[in-house]
C-alpha cells in the first residue's frame, strides 16, 4: 500500500512543484534511504530478479528511498529534480503468473537513474516495460512468506509537469498532468486513468474500503490552495482517512502494513537547488530530515534495518 501526489507550480503559488509520497509494506522490512552517485553502467544492469541492458550515458545522481532487500526503490529524487513514486494496484491479470522480470520499484529507480526530464523518465519506464515486463515477489519473501507479486502505476514529475502511468503486465497507459488545468494529482493503490480503470480494475477488489479513503483525503489536500509544505507534512501523518481500522494515510495494521519511508520534494523551476525532506519509519512518529539533492549524505536507515 502507498500514497502519492503531485501539486505543480500553478497549484503552490511558488516556482516549484511538490511531490509527496507515503511508502507501506510489511512492518519489518527494513528500509533504508540513500545517496545513489551518478555510474557509468553501459554494458549490464543487474535489477531485483533480472538483469537489464545500461545506459547510454551515464546515470543521474539520485535520492532513493529503498527496501533494503531489493534493488529499486519505493520513491526518489534525482539531480536534474524528477521525482517518481510507484503504488502496487491488482488488475484481472494476475501477476503471481507471470515469470521474473522487472517489478515496479526497479521500474521507479530506473526511471530516475535515466530520466532528466518527467517526460523523459516516464518514457524510459513505458520503454523497460515493452521490453522486460514486470513479474517477481515486490516483498522480501523471508519476510512475508513466499512469493508476492504485484503490478504498479507510478507518479513521475519535475518542476513543470507531471505524468501518471498505470499498467497490469506488460500494458500500460500514461496520462498527462496538465498543468493549464488542476495541476495537482493523487494516486493510490488503485487504477486510477477512467479508460484503463474501465477495462483493468480487479472486480473484487476493496477498493471503497482500503483504497478511496486514502485516495479522496489526497484529493481533499490538493484542492487547498496554495498547496504548500506543511499541509502535506500533516497529510502524510494522518490518520482520519481510514475505512477499515488502520488503513490510513499513515498506515498502522499490526503484522500486515505500516508506513516504513515518507518523502516530500521541492522541485525548483528557478534554477534553486531540489530538495527532499525523507525519513524512514512512521511520519506521525518520526521527523524528516532535509537533503539537498546532489549533496551526498549518510544512509538513514530504519530501527528494523538497523538491528540486521
Amino acid at each position: 500500500m502507498c500514497d502519492c501526489l503531485v501539486a505543480l507550480a500553478p497549484a503552490t503559488g511558488g516556482p516549484f512543484t511538490l511531490f509527496a509520497k507515503n511508502s507501506d509494506r510489511p512492518p519489518t522490512e527494513p528500509h533504508d534511504v540513500e545517496w545513489s552517485p551518478a555510474r557509468r553502467d553501459r554494458e549490464l544492469v543487474r535489477a531485483t530478479h533480472i538483469t537489464v541492458d545500461g545506459a547510454l550515458s551515464d546515470t543521474l545522481g539520485c535520492v532513493l528511498s529503498r527496501p533494503r532487500w531489493c534493488w529499486g526503490a519505493e520513491h526518489g529524487v534525482n539531480v536534474a529534480g524528477v521525482a517518481i513514486g510507484n503504488e502496487a494496484v491488482y488488475t484481472t491479470l494476475d501477476p503471481r503468473n507471470a515469470p521474473p522480470a522487472l517489478i515496479g520499484m526497479d521500474l521507479v529507480r530506473l526511471g530516475l537513474e535515466r530520466g532528466d526530464t518527467a517526460a523523459t523518465a516516464t518514457q524510459v519506464i513505458t520503454d523497460l516495460l515493452d521490453r522486460y515486463g514486470q513479474g517477481g515477489s515486490g516483498h522480501d519473501e523471508t519476510v512475508v512468506g513466499g512469493q508476492r507479486p504485484y503490478w504498479s502505476s507510478f507518479l513521475v514529475a519535475d518542476p513543470t509537469e507531471a505524468w501518471v502511468i498505470e499498467t497490469s503486465g506488460s500494458i500500460w497507459m500514461t496520462e498527462r498532468v496538465d498543468p493549464r488545468g488542476a495541476a495537482v494529482r493523487a494516486i493510490s493503490n488503485r487504477t486510477t486513468i477512467p479508460e484503463f480503470d474501465r477495462v483493468h480494475r480487479h472486480p473484487r477488489q476493496a477498493v471503497e474500503r482500503l483504497v478511496d479513503p486514502r485516495w479522496h483525503a489526497s484529493q481533499r489536500v490538493l484542492a487547498h490552495r496554495p498547496v504548500d509544505r506543511d499541509q502535506l507534512v500533516a497529510h502524510l501523518a494522518s490518520h482520519d482517512s481510514c475505512g477499515d481500522p488502520g488503513w490510513s494515510v499513515c498506515m498502522h495494521v499490526p503484522g500486515v502494513e505500516a508506513t516504513t519511508a515518507s518523502m516530500i520534494a521541492e522541485l525548483r523551476a528557478d534554477g534553486a537547488a531540489h530538495r527532499a525532506s525523507v525519513l524512514v519509519g512512521h511520519p506521525c512518529e518520526n521527523d524528516y530530515v532535509e537533503v539537498v539533492v546532489g549533496v551526498p549524505f549518510p544512509t538513514i536507515q530504519s530501527e528494523a534495518a538497523r538491528s540486521t
